[in-house]
Parts: structure tokens; C-alpha cells; sequence
């Protein structure tokens, strides 16, 4: 298996309440992606409401964007045209590595590809 480095992932994590698990799920995203050597920029929707928004610019230059979430994010119109994978909180948190599979496989795929994760 060829390991990629240099990759640059932005992701958005929201749960129903907005506490625990958004928070949860951007803490081992980004631990995930130190061991891939990627660099990460997570925009939490909580209850605290939006939290290091992902600029137009952010998304635009992600190899791959991470919808981690249960609920309609603010603004998802923002990643239309990005190349994403979409899970939920619960699936995330259970199984974190094959979202993660799922995502190094998108870094090959044509921009606009869209994954939903069950």
C-alpha cells in the first residue's frame, strides 16, 4: 500500500445535540490524519454554532472534503461541486477506519464525486 502524503482534508462534523460527539469526531479526525500525514481543517457546527468555518478557498483546495454528520449542515450548499464522502457521527466514531478507506480512495476519483456512507 502506497502511503500519500502532502493530501490536505477539510471536514465538518455536526451531531443532533451539538455537544459530545461533533467535538468527539473532529478530535479523532484529526489524530487520524496526523498518522496519514495529511493536513486537516475541521469546521465544527455545535451549540456553540459554527466553529473554524471552512472559507470557499479551504474547500476548493481539499483533495477531499469529510461530511461527518447527522443533521443538514449550515450552509452545505458550500460543497456541491467538492469531491466529498458523507457519514454519519455514529458511523464515524464506530469505524473510523473505513471512512478513512473510503477516503484515500476518493483522492484518486474526478472532482464532483460524492460518496454517502450508511
Amino acid at each position: 500500500m502506497t502511503v500519500m502524503t502532502g493530501r490536505h482534508l477539510v471536514a465538518v462534523t455536526a451531531c443532533v445535540s451539538g455537544v459530545a460527539h461533533t467535538y468527539m469526531a473532529a478530535e479523532r479526525l484529526e489524530k487520524l490524519c496526523q498518522q496519514e500525514k495529511w493536513t486537516v481543517h475541521i469546521e465544527t457546527q455545535g451549540a456553540l454554532g459554527v466553529e473554524n468555518a471552512l472559507t470557499p478557498d479551504d474547500i476548493r483546495r481539499a483533495d477531499v472534503v469529510l461530511l461527518v454528520t447527522d443533521i443538514e449542515l449550515a450552509e452545505s450548499e458550500r460543497f456541491e461541486n467538492a469531491r466529498y464522502v458523507k457519514c454519519g457521527i455514529n458511523a464515524f466514531l464506530r469505524d473510523p477506519q473505513k471512512v478513512m478507506g473510503v477516503v484515500r480512495k476518493m483522492l484518486s476519483a474526478p472532482q464532483h464525486t460524492q460518496v454517502i456512507l450508511d
